[in-house]
């Protein structure tokens, strides 16, 4: 699915810019997302695990852009990546009334925004297919995605213990939860 480039004006009074991204930012996007899984263990990989090719970057953003239950959203600040965003539609009579969210923002625009504006964006997404209920899930500890998630109107709905691993051996819960539409 594609997305219609947005304009949104950050709390810093920058301009950002909201848009399905492309294949010619695939290095910046592989350069984007290695980055933030370092500035935090609140995503689910460490940056090394990011071992794909540019090439494999293209093929998964020409995917994402093709798929017809899959809308992904950028945000480009200075034509640079700041963050990104995606809400997978479930498929099959039984799951087709739910669909998944995942967001990641680099550190230097937490703060500014982005994640209200990008969450809008999918619930909007979410409304116009005719969904019933979105979910997500977040890593013990995030309470900044907790207070947005909370603010979007989601619930905790259940917790999976030990659900990730870190480096040092810190065990931390993956915590599930829902909005209904």
């Amino acid at each position: 699915m594609i997305f219609e480039e947005k304009k949104i004006t950050l709390k810093n009074g920058k301009t950002a810019v909201l848009k399905s991204p492309c294949i010619a930012d695939a290095e910046k996007m592989l350069n984007y997302i290695k980055k933030a899984c370092g500035e935090t263990d609140f995503l689910a990989r460490y940056p090394e695990e990011w071992n794909i090719t540019v090439e494999q970057e293209e093929s998964w953003v020409t995917r994402l852009r093709s798929a017809p239950n899959t809308l992904g959203i950028t945000c480009y600040v200075d034509n640079e990546v700041a963050g990104n965003c995606e809400i997978n539609f479930k498929e099959g009579i039984k799951t087709s009334h739910r669909a998944i969210v995942a967001i990641a923002i680099l550190k230097d625009y937490w703060n500014l925004g982005i994640g209200s504006s990008m969450l809008e964006e999918l619930v909007a997404a979410a409304q116009k297919r005719g969904t019933e209920i979105i979910e997500l899930e977040f890593v013990e500890g995030n309470e900044r995605a907790k207070h947005l998630y909370e603010k979007f109107g989601f619930r905790i709905t259940s917790e999976k213990p030990n659900a990730f691993k870190l480096k040092d051996g810190t065990y931390l819960k993956e915590i599930y939860m829902q909005k209904y539409l």
